[in-house]
């Protein structure tokens, strides 16, 4: 069973996160920010990997610091959990429609982070969340885990479908992407021999 854990404790957040990589995409998620719980939920939903996120924050400052140290730890849970990227598909890709929005994700598990984001929105929060932290948390996930992610929103009007359609496709893309392939369980899926894990320090 691949797992990982991060607990990390700053003057900024408190943070104790969990991942089982084969799961069945059971969560149990409080952040303090009710629509990033939702979120990281579909995230696990639909990736099938199991999450369990809790986290105080000083959510009396702003969302900033919660939103990021959240992102940050399920990235290096991640990491963690794929441990040497022995025998993984390591790519994935999903459309993922949302009523009358559609989202393209696709990402290499690379060891290389980096965040190509072409979505926006056209009102300031969803919920209680600031939507410009939307983009600030998969660049974090992106860097704490070494994905190459590319996220594209092809069209969309509700804000809501917007985000929820971009989880969704990332949730669907690394449910493939973190898959034993059968055909070469026994070998890192690079001509390297390896591949480098994420960057941010804990």
């Amino acid at each position: 069973m691949r797992t990982g854990t991060i607990r990390r404790k700053t003057h900024e957040t408190d943070v104790d996160v969990q991942v089982v990589l084969d799961g069945t995409g059971v969560f149990d998620v409080a952040t303090g920010i009710g629509f990033l719980d939702h979120m990281v939920e579909q995230f696990s939903r639909h990736s099938l990997i199991d999450v369990t996120m809790r986290i105080a924050g000083d959510l009396h400052v702003d969302q900033h610091h919660t939103v990021e140290d959240s992102a940050i730890a399920l990235g290096q849970a991640l990491d963690q959990a794929l441990q040497d990227r022995k025998g993984i598909i390591r790519y994935g890709e999903a459309f993922s429609p949302m009523d009358e929005a559609l989202a393209r994700v696709a990402l290499d598990i690379s060891g290389r982070p980096y965040l190509v984001w072409r979505a926006g929105f056209t009102q300031s929060r969803l919920g209680e969340m600031d939507t410009e932290l939307f983009e600030h948390w998969f660049h974090s996930v992106a860097q704490a885990c070494g994905i190459t992610l590319h996220i594209e929103l092809l069209y969309g009007n509700n804000n809501h479908h917007v985000i929820e359609a971009i989880y969704k496709g990332f949730a669907r893309a690394m449910r493939q992407a973190v898959g034993i392939d059968p055909r070469k369980s026994d070998a890192v899926p690079s001509t390297k021999g390896m591949l480098g894990s994420g960057t941010i320090e804990t």
